[in-house]
């Protein structure tokens, strides 16, 4: 496979043993977007952020889309499968235990995070989806063996994601054994603070 490193942000505790969480950014961020968010979540993890390799009209994302909301899904999974390989490599050059890996993702970050799951389903310790889509039209049962836990937050009035299909998308990752939580929050495509305090309070619970 022709992959390619991602350019990415490493900010670590020095512990070997410590967990990392992932920073995946939406259409047109980079690496140092979600960064300031990372420290409401506190001081003894990694912090590990990515920028995408593909770019929409200078925009940075995680991978190709043919229309708005429809993914070039060949794309998403070469783009997928780079970047676990990515995340093996840079966990080895930074010294970081890579089954200790928890993605936090907003929009098209959220997205390859989801295709991470589905692909790769026994790879991230945990995900937090900001404002989701289902990444691929036909998704086979993948049973996790982990029960991974998984944070998903959706907007009640978000334009570019219909309700019906995150209703699916919830019901096909709980159907492959993710232990999802879930919550509609009364705004649109924007991240809020409720968001990340909700998101927060997940996290302490289960890591």
């Amino acid at each position: 496979m022709d992959f390619q490193p991602l350019h990415y942000i490493f900010k670590g505790t020095g512990n070997a043993s410590a967990k990392t969480l992932l920073l995946l950014h939406g259409t047109g961020g980079n690496e140092h977007d979600l960064v300031p968010l990372a420290k409401n979540f506190g001081d003894d993890i990694n912090i590990l952020s990515l920028r995408g390799n593909v770019s929409e009209n200078g925009m940075p994302r995680f991978f190709k889309r043919l229309g708005m909301g429809v993914f070039d899904e060949k794309d998403l999974e070469f783009r997928t499968n780079e970047m676990v390989h990515s995340l093996n490599e840079i966990a080895e050059k930074e010294g970081f235990d890579s089954t200790k890996i928890i993605a936090l993702g907003y929009s098209n970050g959220a997205n390859i995070a989801g295709a991470t799951l589905i692909l790769h389903p026994d790879f991230l310790a945990g995900a937090i989806l900001y404002r989701p889509m289902q990444p691929f039209r036909n998704i086979q049962n993948v049973k996790n063996e982990k029960n991974t836990p998984v944070f998903f937050s959706s907007g009640k009035n978000d334009p570019t994601v219909n309700a019906g299909d995150t209703n699916k998308y919830l019901e096909i990752l709980k159907t492959n054994n993710l232990n999802v939580t879930f919550y509609e929050m009364n705004t649109g495509h924007n991240l809020t603070q409720e968001d990340v305090d909700l998101s927060v309070e997940w996290f302490k619970t289960n890591f």
